[in-house]
Order: C-alpha cells, then sequence, then structure tokens
C-alpha cells in the first residue's frame, strides 16, 4: 500500500558507490538525464509512493523527496518542473532519471539520453502536484510564538524646569509622508503541471569529466597530477560567489566517449567523479 513520507535518508552504499542524500535548496546542476518506465511501473517508490510512467516525476540520488525541480533539456531548450519522488539513477555519469512521460515531454524518451540542467524549486506537497504548504516552512519556533499582551494608556506630563538651568526651545517635529499602498505581490507557483516552457540554452555545450571540486588549489593540482595521463586541469570558476577549483577533462561531445573516460577516472580510485554539461567556448 502506498504511504508517502517526506524522506531524506541515510547515506547508502550501491555498486561500490556511497551516496548521501542530503536537504539542498541550492542545487543546481548540469549532467546527463535517462529515463524509466515500463519496468518500473505501479511499483512503490522511494518515499512511498506508487511510480506510474505517465505523470511527470523523477528519480534523484541524493535530493529529498519529494521535491520540485525544475529540468531543462540543453539541446533543444525545453524546459518543465518535475516531481521527485524516487532513488535513481544508479548508472554513473546520469545526474537524474526522468518518467517516460517527462523524458516525452523534455523531447529525448527516442533518444534515450540528454544534457540537461536540473535546479531545486522547493519541497512538494505529499498529496498534491503542487508546492508544500507554506506551515512546513514555518519555524516551529515562529508559529507557536505568542502574541503580545495588551498594553494599558499610559499617562504623562511636563516637568517643571530646574532652577539655573538652559532650557532648550521646542523642535519642530516634521510629519512624515503617508506610506504609499502598494498592490500585493503575487508569486507564480512553480508545479509540474505539464507546461513545457522554452528557455534560451547555449549554442553549442560540451560534456566533461569531473574527478573533483575544491576551495583551494593545493588539492585539486594533486587530483590533476594524479591524472595528468589522462589530459586532466586545473579550472578555476566561481560558483555562489566563491572561488572553486574543477579538476576536468575533455571537452568530449560524444556521450559513449564521456562514459568511457569516467569509467577509466572510476578505476584509477576517484569515486568523485561525474559527467558536467558547460557551454562551448573553443
Amino acid at each position: 500500500m502506498p504511504s508517502p513520507e517526506y524522506k531524506i535518508g541515510n547515506p547508502y552504499q550501491i555498486a561500490g558507490v556511497w551516496y548521501y542524500p542530503k536537504e539542498d535548496a541550492s542545487y543546481d546542476q548540469t549532467g546527463i538525464a535517462s529515463w524509466y518506465g515500463a519496468d518500473f511501473h505501479g511499483r512503490l517508490t522511494a518515499n512511498g509512493e506508487i511510480f506510474d510512467r505517465t505523470v511527470i516525476s523523477a528519480a534523484h540520488p541524493t535530493l529529498p523527496m519529494p521535491v520540485n525541480v525544475r529540468v531543462t533539456n540543453l539541446d533543444n531548450g525545453r524546459s518543465i518542473v518535475v516531481r521527485i519522488n524516487d532513488r535513481g539513477p544508479f548508472v554513473r555519469g546520469r545526474i537524474i532519471d526522468l518518467s517516460e512521460h517527462a523524458a516525452e515531454l523534455l523531447g529525448y524518451k527516442d533518444q534515450g539520453l540528454a544534457r540537461v540542467r536540473v535546479s531545486f524549486i522547493s519541497r512538494a506537497d505529499l498529496h498534491g502536484l503542487g508546492p508544500a504548504p507554506i506551515s512546513e516552512y514555518t519555524p516551529p519556533e515562529v508559529a507557536m510564538a505568542v502574541p503580545a499582551a495588551p498594553t494599558n494608556k499610559i499617562e504623562s506630563g511636563s516637568l517643571a524646569p530646574v532652577a539655573g538651568a538652559v532650557v532648550a526651545p521646542p523642535r519642530g517635529v516634521a510629519m512624515l509622508p503617508k506610506p504609499v499602498e502598494q498592490a500585493p505581490i503575487f508569486v507564480q507557483q512553480q508545479i509540474p503541471d505539464g507546461q513545457v516552457t522554452k528557455v534560451p540554452v547555449p549554442p553549442v555545450t560540451a560534456m566533461y569529466v569531473q574527478a573533483g571540486a575544491f576551495s583551494t588549489p593545493t588539492p585539486a593540482g594533486i587530483v590533476a597530477s594524479k591524472l595528468n595521463a589522462l589530459g586532466a586541469k586545473v579550472l578555476r570558476a566561481m560558483k555562489d560567489g566563491q572561488t572553486i577549483y574543477r579538476v576536468r577533462i575533455g571537452p568530449f561531445q560524444d556521450i559513449e566517449q564521456a562514459d568511457e573516460m569516467l569509467l577509466r577516472v572510476q578505476e584509477l580510485g576517484h569515486n568523485d567523479v561525474q559527467i558536467v554539461v558547460d557551454p562551448q567556448t573553443s
């Protein structure tokens, strides 16, 4: 019987690789998407729902469940909101596994794979397609705050001046302008309603095998030196206002070539390896 629950989960190991689920509201990654359908249709998902290949859902190895994410096909610019309610994919080099219908909407069902960007939107409602109720985002200490006690009117009066003291003349009080009434702000909710939008994407993208990202150059240089024979380089970039040092091999245009390189890097003992997609600049 289905019994949906909000779930993060403990670290787990699949095929020798450890995965560490966590809350990550800043999640915004690129990579390769696959899809799954008939073989899993009707089975329970990792958070207790029923997988239906005809609805818009997805599996992700580490994000909480259920959450809503925006998935953009970097090959054609098609973009939809998807509900994550399952774990997977567990094929190295794949970032997300979409339901058959979601892959169809993004235009890659026939190809099987696509270069995508996945961006976190919000926690999803357990019993519907929309975002979680606002109460689930309200800290308990705020929700349970005791209202201020009513106050009585305070009587006041003027004191007589102290003998010999110089009394300054009263200051004029300027009236503040009346606040301008603003129209209420309405935020359009992003939910997995099947609406496909077209967004700008780079004209050409390339795949890189990334063997790690570091906050300082020294560990990045050590990893790159071990993978020097494979053409690894340290590339400096900015993320969330911080400098990071990425160890990358590539670029590749063919997914099979990127998969082969990822396997070679993994065989050398580097499990923190993934395929990322970036604009082709040269």
